[in-house]
């Protein structure tokens, strides 16, 4: 399924402010509340301009409602977005004044919107916006939260690793496979744990060299730079940093057979799924490996139970097992499967 022009919005609202306190511009997109309030990150990001920001935050909030969709979540999609200027990110009184105009911004949305954190923020900050706003989750394990949410994130990517590689091999082991994952923040850092304790053979990168200490305790890791982990001969490619990291000029020389991470919009248009199929790549659809984050912040709204949290991340492995096994049934994409499985349930929804 193509995705369609963001300028051509099918959102339900979309809230840009300038802070009062900062000048900077905060915005949130809430594409679909078909299923219940949006839950979706803060994103606090440097951007050319607020309509970057903005832009970013619609199609993020998209690939939200169709995330908890596909993942059997009662809750709808939205985005937050705080547009940072070049340079480096705000601290101390600064910070606190970006973030309280952001949770000015959130009650706008009157709890149709629910924040949490995202690239940029953490649960500190998540501290900080709910001084203004009920609105959010995230909150340390202390004030009742569920704390750091990214190793759901990699409990899930790994999940859905396991069936893609099942599909792909016969077996869902994993020791002895070889993955790049590129990409080594919160939630990269934990998947390489996870999957050096698994046996994989890995190749970790990351554009910030002082991430390289996450692969001194494991034997079988070694560090490169980005662009070689892109395009290293391997069995599972893990981008697990920003998204449009497969593009158009780069899909044809990948040297994977699987590719399943953790970033938002790994593709850089949804026509390249068609392209990493005709390649004979698997691709495991964003939305569906990286639900283990959402999956846990949502147990928020009605107690937050951490049992219950791996449990929904672990999850992940049938729902994509489940998926690729429609897709191979209609000879569709996994990301077509997808989407149609969202949907459906979007439909039962608003029927």
């Amino acid at each position: 399924m193509p995705d369609p022009p963001l300028m051509s919005l099918d959102h339900e609202e979309l809230v840009i402010r300038r802070g009062r306190r900062s000048g900077v511009y905060t915005i949130i997109a809430v594409h679909s509340t078909a299923l219940g309030p949006a839950l979706g990150g803060c994103r606090m990001w440097r951007y050319e301009s607020s309509a970057e920001g903005a832009r970013d935050a619609l199609r993020l909030s998209r690939a939200m409602t169709f995330k908890s969709a596909a993942c059997g979540l009662n809750v709808g999609g939205g985005k937050g977005v705080i547009c940072l200027e070049p340079g480096r990110a705000p601290t101390g009184k600064a910070r606190h004044d970006v973030l309280l105009d952001f949770a000015d911004t959130v009650n706008v949305l009157e709890g149709n919107y629910i924040t949490a954190e995202d690239v940029g923020t953490g649960s500190k900050d998540m501290a900080v916006i709910s001084e203004v706003t009920t609105h959010v989750t995230g909150l340390d394990r202390r004030r009742g939260g569920s704390g750091d949410p990214s190793p759901y994130t990699a409990m899930g990517v790994e999940a859905a690793m396991r069936a893609c590689c099942e599909k792909v091999f016969g077996t869902s082991d994993l020791e002895g496979r070889t993955v790049a994952v590129v990409g080594a923040g919160r939630v990269g850092s934990q998947l390489v744990k996870r999957l050096g304790k698994a046996g994989a053979k890995l190749i970790v990168a990351d554009i910030d060299e002082s991430r390289r200490a996450v692969i001194d305790s494991l034997p079988d890791a070694k560090w490169t730079d980005p662009s070689s982990a892109m395009l290293a001969e391997v069995d599972v490619l893990a981008p697990c940093a920003l998204g449009g990291v497969i593009d158009q000029v780069n899909v044809s020389r990948l040297r994977c057979q699987i590719v399943c991470g953790s970033a938002n919009n790994i593709l850089a248009h949804e026509g390249l799924a068609d392209d990493l199929a005709h390649e004979g790549i698997l691709y495991a659809p964003d939305f569906i490996a990286n639900a283990g984050g959402i999956i846990n912040v949502s147990l928020e709204l009605d107690g937050y139970e951490p049992a219950k949290a791996r449990a929904g991340a672990a999850g992940i492995e049938d729902t994509m097992r489940a998926l690729l096994q429609e897709s191979e049934a209609a000879g569709v994409t996994p990301l077509a499967a997808a989407y149609r499985l969202a949907e459906r349930r979007l439909q039962s929804a608003s029927g």
